[in-house]
């Protein structure tokens, strides 16, 4: 009767760390169905996507660089929902991070490298951290929705972003021309991240963001604090009876999550795209949401899922070439992902009461 019991334990463990795993074929097959609709054979494009994705080396280097942001978003992603609260902010954090490290290292690019290259990191992580930290103080002091106010900092961020670079970030060979493109002046090239493989954009990033996961892992399961912000997301009431200041906690989560988006604006800009522009958060603020949910909100999950919703942003390009599909299906796909994943965990949890309560 014992190994009974303990068998069906283990097979619901297995089944419920399936579930997420099965969000991607549940959504690629409705989108079989969408791409049918169009008149496209749905395996022609997925063999688009899958070989633009990892059937190179081009490939996969390009997915690895665009999973960077992703890992590293998720990462803010998963401390701030451990800690019980949501970060939309993603998007902002990225932009305001990339801005603060632009700033300084064109205007400090006569300081040698050693200096002005982790100095933009920090410089762009406390950004995002401050970005982060002001829905997390309203949280905390005001009980203001952090959904709401981390959403219109995104909003906050674009414009700003928009100001600085068609007026005093603007890079001034574009007022030279004439042309006013909004983008700020060539990085000095002491900051540009190491390339990994050449001829490719793969950087040093990379494995600095995969360094993270692994310290955000050790941060959240074996400290102190880490502790306590886990037991703040896992039940309020409980963490306020065993004498945690919730409020305090759930900005911090807040804080650290804007941190590391903060973080991969610094990075994006510094190893990729080598001076500040329009667009440069490409999305990752909310795709490092969806990489963090399919990893089931663990850092070291996150890794995985970042490179493979990196390489559905790679792959839908070159299925989007392809087969002549409109980009928003990549968009439709992801959210699809997302849909899945939380169904799964939803129904995760009924299947936990329904045998806390039968037994």
């Amino acid at each position: 009767m014992v190994d009974r019991v303990g068998m069906k334990r283990t097979l619901n463990r297995i089944l419920e760390a399936l579930l997420p795993l099965l969000a991607v074929p549940a959504a690629f097959l409705i989108g079989a169905v969408m791409l049918a609709a169009l008149g496209v054979s749905p395996f022609e494009a997925y063999a688009a996507l899958i070989v633009g994705a990892f059937g190179d080396v081009s490939g996969i280097t390009q997915t690895l660089v665009k999973a960077t942001p992703l890992l590293l978003v998720g990462l803010g992603v998963c401390i701030a929902f451990r800690g019980g609260v949501i970060n939309i902010g993603g998007e902002g954090q990225i932009i305001v991070g990339a801005l603060a490290a632009t700033a300084f290292a064109v205007g400090m690019k006569d300081l040698p490298g050693w200096i002005l290259l982790p100095t933009c990191m920090i410089l762009g992580a406390l950004a995002g951290a401050f970005w982060g930290g002001i829905p997390g103080i309203l949280k905390a002091k005001l009980g203001v929705n952090e959904i709401l106010s981390t959403v219109m900092m995104n909003a906050i961020a674009v414009q700003l972003s928009n100001f600085l670079l068609r007026g005093p970030m603007i890079d001034p060979k574009e007022i030279e021309q004439g042309t006013r493109i909004a983008q700020s002046a060539l990085l000095p090239k002491s900051v540009w991240l190491t390339r990994l493989v050449p001829q490719t954009l793969l950087h040093s990033g990379a494995i600095l963001a995969v360094v993270l996961a692994v310290l955000v892992y050790i941060f959240l399961w074996r400290t102190t604090i880490g502790y306590r912000i886990r037991a703040v997301g896992l039940n309020i009431d409980a963490a306020r009876y065993a004498g945690i200041k919730v409020p305090t906690y759930q900005a911090l989560a807040l804080i650290l999550g804007g941190a590391f988006a903060g973080l991969a604006g610094s990075i994006e800009v510094m190893g990729v795209q080598h001076r500040m522009m329009e667009n440069l958060a490409s999305g990752y603020g909310f795709s490092g949401i969806v990489a963090a949910l399919f990893g089931g909100l663990h850092p070291l999950g996150t890794i995985p899922a970042s490179v493979l919703f990196g390489g559905l942003l790679v792959g839908g390009d070159k299925m989007q070439r392809a087969v002549q599909v409109p980009s928003s299906l990549i968009t439709a796909l992801l959210g699809l992902v997302v849909l899945f994943v939380v169904a799964s965990q939803i129904w995760s949890r009924k299947r936990a009461r329904r045998r806390e309560t039968h037994g």
